[in-house]
């Protein structure tokens, strides 16, 4: 019988099924993140960890463990919450929860932000809401139509791909940047591939869908924000690292940028708080892939990960597949 710690209670059906595997299963009493030194205090000796994106793990951490540890199965898409090579050199598994269920998710709320911000949604619900609707005007929250804008899409993989295909039904132009051209995709989308600089330039919506690494880190920054195009909206549902947010004031400040939607944050949980005020910003609380059918499929995968690598098969989404000849056994 194996000892298994999760972080944090999670929603659906999944711990039910790992609480009846025949392991000791024991949950974070807390409906919060857990600090470090209780993240450590309660993983002492445990086989497997079930994580959440707010559970910071490094090389000290696992030692901290013990050498009992086989897995960690992060509960996200994302696990930049995670030293990659430190807990893999140690021959602790790790694994994600990536998804069609997620994707979807993530992608219908990047576009369910777009059009907030074009047709200034939050905006007229607030007024509305404190009395200030009169009856019908010809000159209030003028938004922009969708209808043939500019879309541009940084990262086209799972999820940027998705948000594309929607696009076709405005009419849109796409364009696309990533690390590696994808002719594939260009075909069956009819998206196209720029350099950053000219899809900043030329798009009327901007939105994010890369992972948060070293390279990435603060690239929307002083100097690519100004290369954006006058009145652009820009949309953020990927990792608030992505985005300086003190040059985002600045440029929603003098008027550069139309407006921006923000499912996540530089220093989560934290929100600079200039952005709060700012009318033409659209705050959510990193909740892009908050529906229940994703969650119980994060939950299915989490779970089944930690199972299938207590009995010595080897786990889907390995974060790195390299480590499965030298893991802990």
């Amino acid at each position: 019988m194996a000892k298994i710690f999760v972080t944090r209670k999670i929603p659906g059906t999944a711990l039910d099924r790992l609480k009846s595997s025949g392991h000791e299963v024991g949950v974070s009493e807390f409906d919060r993140p857990l600090t470090p030194k209780e993240l450590l205090e309660k993983s002492k000796g445990v086989d497997a960890l079930l994580t959440l994106l707010t559970d910071k793990i490094d090389g000290e951490a696992i030692d901290a463990i013990g050498p009992g540890l086989k897995i960690i199965s992060n509960y996200a898409v994302g696990f930049d919450n995670i030293n990659i090579p430190e807990v893999t050199s140690r021959g602790v598994l790790v694994t994600n929860t990536p998804s069609d269920e997620v994707n979807e998710a993530v992608a219908e709320h990047t576009w369910a932000l777009m059009l907030a911000l074009a047709r200034r949604i939050v905006e007229a619900d607030e007024a509305t809401r404190r009395g200030a609707y009169k009856g019908w005007e010809p000159d209030i929250f003028l938004g922009v139509n969708m209808i043939g804008k500019t879309l541009g899409i940084i990262g086209l993989g799972r999820i940027g791909s998705m948000v594309a295909r929607r696009a076709s039904g405005y009419k849109m132009n796409i364009f696309y940047n990533k690390k590696t051209r994808d002719e594939d995709l260009e075909k069956e989308l009819g998206v196209r591939f720029v350099e950053l600089s000219e899809l900043l330039s030329k798009s009327d919506f901007v939105t994010l869908h890369v992972p948060l690494t070293d390279e990435t880190r603060h690239m929307l920054n002083k100097v690519t924000l100004k290369q954006m195009k006058d009145g652009a909206f820009l949309i953020n549902t990927a990792r608030g690292g992505i985005i300086d947010e003190h040059d985002l004031v600045e440029s929603l400040k003098n008027g550069q940028l139309g407006g921006a939607a923000l499912d996540v944050f530089d220093a989560e949980p934290n929100i600079d708080p200039e952005l709060i005020g700012m009318e033409n910003v659209i705050l959510t609380p990193h909740i892009a892939s908050a529906t229940w059918e994703a969650r119980e499929k994060m939950g299915e995968q989490a779970v089944v990960a930690i199972l299938d690598a207590l009995t010595g098969k080897k786990p889907e989404n390995l974060v790195d597949e390299k480590i499965w000849e030298n893991r802990r056994k």
